[in-house]
């Protein structure tokens, strides 16, 4: 009966590991998260690679704006004095799960 019911929902495209995905990749956005720590908990999940590469790539283009808004909610707008409070930053953000790459970008930006 279990096994009937979630064919059924599938077929009706009521239960769909893309549609969790997206909507769960949209809800990780929303909150200041970058693709690393996204993928991680999708996999954890058993949400398939493939998938979860797909549902990333619709953010791609947003990834670096996303970065620097969390960057200046915790930092505010000025830039990091110095080399310990740039370290610092990257260290936060890379925690949040963004890649070296668009941290790094985002600090060339402002030198």
């Amino acid at each position: 009966m279990v096994e009937a019911t979630i064919a059924a929902l599938v077929a009706e495209g009521l239960l769909s590991n893309a549609r969790y995905a997206e909507s769960f990749i949209h809800s990780r956005f929303q909150r200041g998260q970058g693709p690393r720590k996204i993928r991680a908990e999708l996999r954890e999940h058993g949400i398939d690679d493939d998938l979860i590469g797909s549902c990333l790539a619709e953010y791609d283009a947003r990834w670096q704006e996303r970065l620097e808004q969390v960057r200046l909610k915790r930092f505010g707008p000025a830039p990091p004095g110095n080399t310990t409070e740039r370290s610092r930053q990257m260290r936060f953000l890379l925690q949040r799960g963004f890649t070296a790459e668009q941290i790094a970008a985002v600090f060339r930006e402002r030198d």
